[in-house]
């Protein structure tokens, strides 16, 4: 089973935390310590031990507006032109590591899609040494907030280096208003123009950490495909941040894909970070991934998109997980809950790689 991880912050935990995720999650986690982000959870070798082939890696920073505590200065943003060159510093990392790394590939096309599936999907490989050939990792970039878009119309720019997705907001950006905030904003009129660019290129829309507003907009006005790469049901989980039934129904009316958050505080409402690891269980992952199917009404919009290392760490994960090679747990658990195995197929990264067909060149 091939599994498909929607959301991974990838390229900023590289940058700035130093965590190279060609090293095992255990050499991660000797070389740096104790850190307030939390124990490692993220390699390519774990993702390899999981059975994941592709992931959507994030160009990602933090806005100086942000409410939240900063644990890194050198990766917050106060202008557009900030914004501009630390993403560009992101999208250059990935481009570096494919180029490093033969068991990479950025993916941006039908092609490079296609090369990676069938990697896992044939005979295993042995070269001359006698060595298995690693099967391949696709890289999906995807913007996770907008402001390194200077203005609507360098979308082209980021969409010619590779990117695939975007989402508008991660907190407010100039773009649309933020999930964190008291939610009765929504799309300014640049986000409007963003969105006829994007929809021009056929860049996908990721809603994630827009506002319930901003969301409701850009199903109105947006006609490219649409999904929320890392999200929770707001009937479980109270609070702007996740998505509402309605939300839910209006993204399955879209054929769209909703990407479960494995972050303990998304998916156990009054959940402590980092005191109550045992509290929350695979039980809760499926109760959420079992909301989203029940309120459309089928298996085929719902997928993971973890956000592991996005700012949590091991502890903070459902348990008995402990890293990115656990996510087949989420399988064994649908499999217990009575889900047919196609839908179990669809899940772990069926649905995801449907999405990609559609949207890639």
């Amino acid at each position: 089973m091939l599994i498909v991880d929607a959301h991974l912050d990838l390229a900023y935990s590289a940058l700035n935390y130093g965590r190279d995720p060609r090293r095992r999650v255990a050499e991660i986690r000797a070389a740096e310590g104790k850190t307030r982000r939390g124990l490692a959870t993220v390699s390519f070798p774990e993702m390899r031990q999981a059975g994941v082939g592709l992931v959507f890696a994030t160009i990602f920073n933090t806005p100086a507006t942000t409410p939240f505590e900063i644990l890194n200065k050198e990766a917050v943003y106060q202008t557009a032109e900030e914004a501009h060159r630390l993403g560009m510093a992101q999208l250059d990392y990935y481009h570096r590591l494919v180029d490093e790394d033969k068991s990479l590939r950025l993916v941006t096309d039908e092609v490079s899609l296609e090369e990676v599936l069938a990697s896992h999907s044939r005979e295993p490989v042995v070269d001359e040494e006698g060595q298995e050939e690693a099967t391949l990792i696709g890289l999906v970039p995807l913007m996770e907030g907008a402001d390194p878009i200077r203005e609507p119309e360098e979308a082209e720019l980021w969409y010619e280096r590779g990117v695939r997705l975007v989402g508008l907001a991660w907190d407010d950006t100039a773009y649309c208003a933020g999930a964190w905030r008291d939610g009765r904003r929504g799309l300014t009129k640049a986000g409007y123009e963003l969105l006829d660019v994007m929809a021009d290129l056929g860049l996908v829309l990721d809603l994630t950490h827009m506002s319930k507003v901003a969301t409701l907009e850009a199903l109105e006005r947006y006609d490219g495909i649409i999904v929320a790469t890392h999200s929770n049901a707001r009937a479980l989980i109270p609070g702007e941040r996740q998505l509402n039934d309605n939300q839910i129904r209006r993204l399955g009316e879209r054929n769209g894909v909703i990407g479960v958050v494995l972050f303990n505080t998304f998916l156990r409402a009054g959940y402590q970070k980092g005191k109550e690891k045992h509290l929350v269980t695979i039980d809760q992952v499926l109760a959420h991934i079992d909301h989203i199917c029940q309120v459309i009404g089928d298996a085929q919009h719902v997928g993971i998109g973890s956000d592991f290392d996005g700012g949590f760490g091991a502890a903070d994960i459902p348990t008995p997980m402990d890293s990115i090679a656990d996510l087949p747990l989420i399988a064994d658990g649908l499999t217990a809950a009575g889900y047919a195995a196609e839908d179990i197929t669809n899940i772990m990264g069926g649905n995801w790689i449907r999405i990609l067909r559609q949207a890639l060149p």
